[in-house]
């Protein structure tokens, strides 16, 4: 009897921990029905969202074809409430901090090969669905664009191997579902919830033209590199790119010690093609204040913007604006209340385009108090417009003819485009457009610390302090140097950093630091949210396991 006493109050304290002051404001739908019952931790699927009260075994789909016209929808059998599993995994929680640390860990298997895990973020759905349902549908790809965090995780799910592992043909899609806890540890239970389908993708029509590594062309203006290759790697790859796998890749080159190696162009793009690669044109702004330093026409890095403007004829002056130095600019390090990952920030980008003048449009901002200048880095374009025109005042000729007699005639780089500021000076903050050859000669120079042909272009001591890595971003992915992005491949076991060129729509320019190495990609892919992850990816499984022996 004393046993028996002593088991209810532990298993009332429990409740009363779970559930705060009653029970009775936390309770599970249960099991919700007959077909509930029969597929407890199952994961069914289904093409348009069928109501639950209509829902039949029968309608279990098995296999589904997947096109631009297919609903894609899942619905969730469990045995217990995400609340409860949670609170099996975190007994000491209270409810709110189960929600709050908590969710579903999605697991996505195409043909046995585990392709993407995520822990779903606490703030998917709401509070009372995960206390309460027991049964769940959501949709994972809605021709009507239902609101869900299914249809986001889904495209994820894509950007991240599966559009790369869903080639055309039959698959097997496999989903896990568990719960899991973030609180000071993680802790994942087991799983509660699994399915499979077969997913049907119609095949494009590739011919072996695709497919085959292109050959190099007469003309180029390179020497061919004799070195082998993985040719089959490339070929997939290639296969990839045909079938949309990688969507609007324009062209590949690969410069291995100093010579062309793989030169390859797609999607109407060819060797003469000038490329809009957006913000990579930021780096060859840092390559001209190098050259402007070692020339005199600015003193160093460490000259604030007092010494270039009178910033008190600005809107929003301080003292602090004072302090902001030409390195913290190259940094993107510089204080001011400007963000272009922040939509809503003063001085995102978007807001500075429609302007008259960007250049007062940037001084006129007012400085972030949250921000140490060289110490917080925040994407912010407008810097860089202020660089540009700080270098337009002061390299004889302004920076256009500038920049062609520096920089463009010693590479031997004779068509090119700019952008224009509205002050009609060059827009140094991205889109100088040149063909892929010729952004690889700007790579290599980096690759060869400023040398070209045996001629000192930027000096070796620029070239070291433009490739440190000045600053962690905030995700813990990349470091940052002067307008160059900074991160390591890993490449069977081998760590192959590299510092780089980045642009709207994908386009990249590689530079290693311990690979004689220069890859240069450009991409088309405007906005699009997998525009920087399949880049990754081809570096990752593809260009570097076939150019690294």
């Amino acid at each position: 009897m004393i046993k028996h006493t002593f088991t209810i109050l532990i298993i009332f304290l429990l409740n009363i921990n779970l559930f705060g002051q009653t029970t009775d404001s936390i309770k599970s739908e249960g099991i919700t029905s007959p077909l509930h019952q029969a597929n407890i931790g199952k994961i069914t699927f289904m093409g348009n969202a069928i109501p639950m009260d209509e829902y039949r075994e029968i309608d279990f789909l098995k296999t589904i074809e997947l096109t631009d016209s297919t609903d894609f929808n899942i619905r969730t059998y469990l045995g217990n409430s995400l609340t409860g599993y949670l609170h099996m995994l975190a007994p000491g929680l209270s409810v709110k901090e189960l929600n709050q640390k908590g969710n579903y860990q999605f697991s996505f298997y195409i043909d046995d090969s585990l392709i993407y895990k995520e822990n779903l973020n606490p703030r998917a759905g709401t509070d009372e669905s995960k206390i309460t349902r027991t049964v769940f549908r959501v949709p994972l790809i809605s021709t009507s664009k239902e609101d869900s965090w299914g249809r986001f995780l889904w495209n994820r799910f894509m950007m991240n191997g599966g559009q790369e592992a869903l080639s055309g043909g039959s698959h097997f899609l496999k989903i896990e579902i568990r719960p899991y806890i973030n609180a000071n540890e993680l802790k994942v239970g087991e799983v509660i919830a699994s399915g499979q389908i077969q997913l049907i993708r119609p095949q494009k029509n590739i011919n072996e033209k695709q497919i085959a590594v292109q050959s190099i062309n007469p003309g180029s203006g390179w020497k061919i590199s004799t070195d082998e290759f993985d040719v089959q790697k490339i070929r997939s790859l290639n296969q990839k790119i045909a079938e949309d796998a990688f969507k609007n890749i324009t062209s590949i080159v690969v410069i291995k010690n100093g010579k062309l190696l793989i030169e390859e162009y797609f999607n109407g793009a060819n060797r003469n093609t000038l490329h809009d690669t957006r913000s990579v044109g930021k780096s060859f702004t840092s390559a001209l204040m190098g050259l402007a330093i070692d020339d005199g026409y600015v003193e160093s890095v460490n000259q604030t913007l007092k010494d270039f403007y009178d910033l008190t004829k600005f809107k929003n002056y301080s003292s602090k604006k004072d302090s902001v130095t030409l390195k913290s600019l190259l940094t993107m390090s510089s204080g001011f209340d400007g963000s272009d990952d922040n939509p809503d920030s003063p001085g995102n980008e978007e807001k500075m385009y429609p302007t008259s003048n960007w250049v007062k449009f940037t001084l006129d901002l007012p400085m972030d108090n949250t921000k140490i200048i060289g110490k917080n880095w925040d994407y912010f374009t407008a810097g860089v417009i202020v660089l540009g025109h700080i270098l337009q005042k002061n390299v004889p000729g302004g920076l256009e003819k500038y920049a062609n007699r520096k920089l463009f005639e010693p590479l031997g780089i004779t068509q090119y485009e700019w952008q224009y500021t509205p002050q009609n000076v060059v827009n140094t903050a991205g889109s100088v457009q040149m063909n892929s050859l010729d952004y690889a000669k700007f790579g290599l120079l980096y690759e060869n610390k400023g040398m070209w042909n045996g001629k000192e272009i930027l000096t070796k001591s620029w070239v070291k302090s433009t490739f440190t890595k000045y600053l962690t971003l905030p995700d813990n992915q990349f470091n940052y140097g002067y307008l160059f992005w900074n991160k390591t491949f890993n490449i069977n076991g081998k760590d192959c950093e590299t510092f780089f060129s980045t642009g709207n729509g994908g386009s990249k320019i590689y530079v290693f630091t311990n690979q004689p190495l220069v890859v240069i990609i450009t991409a088309t892919a405007f906005n699009k949210p997998f525009q920087h992850i399949q880049v990754d990816r081809i570096m990752q499984n593809y260009i570097l396991p076939a150019v690294i022996r």
